[in-house]
């Protein structure tokens, strides 16, 4: 199954709560959310999805919450581990 990582770059996340915030707007906006993270350190949060996010609609989702959203990406992901498949 080809799934997708996508990455935004949030600037005002300051604490714990304001990671689990842009989590839960996250999952609110997207429910197909994957593995959904935020990191005020990195200043980002990530998720998978099986299929690409509209940016313009998730910046709306991230600007809305008060915090601004910098940039989103999205990239094919292919989980690597021990039992993945090549």
């Amino acid at each position: 199954m080809k799934m997708y990582k996508t990455v935004i770059r949030i600037e005002g996340m300051i604490c714990s709560m304001c990671e689990a915030h842009i989590c839960d707007a996250i999952r609110r906006a997207i429910p197909a959310a994957k593995q959904v993270a935020a990191s005020k350190g990195k200043k980002e949060a990530s998720f998978l999805t099986e299929q690409p996010v509209a940016p313009d609609a998730l910046k709306a989702v991230i600007d809305a919450t008060g915090y601004s959203c910098l940039g989103i990406r999205s990239v094919p992901y292919e989980k690597k581990g021990w039992f993945s498949r090549k």
